[in-house]
């Protein structure tokens, strides 16, 4: 056809590819600024995401604990996090069996769910049927405050207080640290309520590693007289965040709204023992309590505009049911359709064979003479 340009599929592949890698190259060079209930901040030549945030929280009505690790990628070699809390905290590293713990007291519960024609994956519709296969589910800058400042396993500890937003831009620039330029207007909200900060220098504790998978968890405590989990500076992260939740109080609790994520899904909900292990009663003292499993998704992390303040509710129990789905058998091997419709079909021969040999006892052929 006249006047059509046709490229060459060469040329189409070969701008494909550049332009594939002018993207990953960007997404390299520039920071990604990302955070779970703090902010995280890398060099300015690294970036640094946070994949998923896991907490557990102990309140016992005057005293919040939160125990906390990230699931990270990226390729930076440190980077700083900052968590507002409204009180003067204490920090100290936590202990990963906790959440081992946890996630064994929340398991969902399975069960069988039996059913009776086959699916896609049974015989005769797949030939691997019966091969046993199956699927498994520095010092402050000005302006800042330094209260104090601890070295815990792989983090520098630094607790601060600040009088405006812009405070903590200079400790961060005097420790080596760029500083997002939305921070101090995410920071303000806490500014004006006199809540004061616990800032973390992280690098893996292998000399020029990058830091990736899980981190090491961290507790801190403080004083609040409600059970307040800061979530405000997510707003700052460029990816869809996910919050795992464990609440452990005296009572049932959820937040009172989803401050701009997906509905909190409860997983759990349930009263335990405190001295389940010995991770679990080093948090809850050993006393019974009631534990709250939380599940929460942030496709848009920019629409987060508050912190979750949880409040109590019915101690409802509650536990996710898994069921596993299986073809119905006979003796653990014959498929029970199989077995119903073999034996109709054998039955129903039976008959048919049954039927006509009374017919022929009845009817004997010609020239035969029944001697009865």
């Amino acid at each position: 056809m006249r006047g059509t340009h046709r490229s060459n599929p060469a040329t189409r592949i070969l701008t494909t590819l550049v332009a594939l890698l002018a993207l990953q190259l960007g997404s390299l060079i520039a920071p990604a600024y990302a955070c779970g209930c703090g902010a995280m901040i890398p060099d300015s030549s690294e970036r640094i995401g946070v994949d998923r945030e896991e907490s557990a929280v102990h309140w016992d009505g005057g005293t919040e604990t939160v125990v906390m690790r990230f699931e990270v990628h990226g390729n930076a070699k440190r980077a700083a996090w900052i968590m507002p809390v409204p009180s003067r905290a204490e920090v100290d590293l936590g202990d990963p069996a906790l959440f081992d713990a946890l996630e064994t007291l929340t398991a969902p519960e399975e069960r069988d769910r039996y059913y009776f024609w086959p699916r896609e994956g049974d015989w005769p519709f797949d030939s691997s049927y019966g091969d046993g296969a199956a699927a498994a589910p520095p010092g402050a800058g000005a302006g800042v405050g330094v209260v104090g400042r601890e070295r815990l396993g792989p983090f520098d500890v630094a607790r601060l207080t600040a009088t405006d937003p812009d405070a903590l831009g200079g400790w961060l620039r005097t420790n080596g640290f760029e500083l997002p330029e939305r921070l101090p207007g995410a920071l303000k909200p806490y500014v004006d309520r006199k809540w004061e900060y616990v800032a973390v220098r992280l690098a893996p504790q292998e000399k020029g590693a990058a830091l990736y998978g899980r981190l090491s968890p961290l507790r801190i405590s403080f004083a609040s007289p409600e059970l307040v989990y800061p979530m405000r500076l997510s707003r700052l992260a460029s990816t869809p965040q996910t919050l795992g939740l464990y609440v452990l109080a005296d009572h049932r609790m959820e937040p009172r709204s989803p401050i701009g994520g997906d509905r909190p899904e409860v997983t759990f909900a349930g009263r335990i023992d405190g001295d389940e292990s010995a991770a679990l009663a080093r948090l809850t003292g050993g006393a019974p309590t009631h534990l709250t499993a939380l599940e929460q998704r942030f496709p848009h992390p920019e629409r987060i505009d508050d912190d979750h303040h949880l409040r109590t509710v019915a101690d409802t129990p509650y536990r996710e049911v898994v069921y596993n789905d299986r073809l119905l058998t006979i003796g653990g091997e014959v498929p029970a359709w199989l077995a119903t419709v073999g034996g109709g079909a054998l039955l129903m021969a039976a008959a048919l064979l049954a039927v006509r040999a009374s017919r022929r006892r009845s009817h004997p052929a010609p020239g035969v003479r029944s001697t009865a």
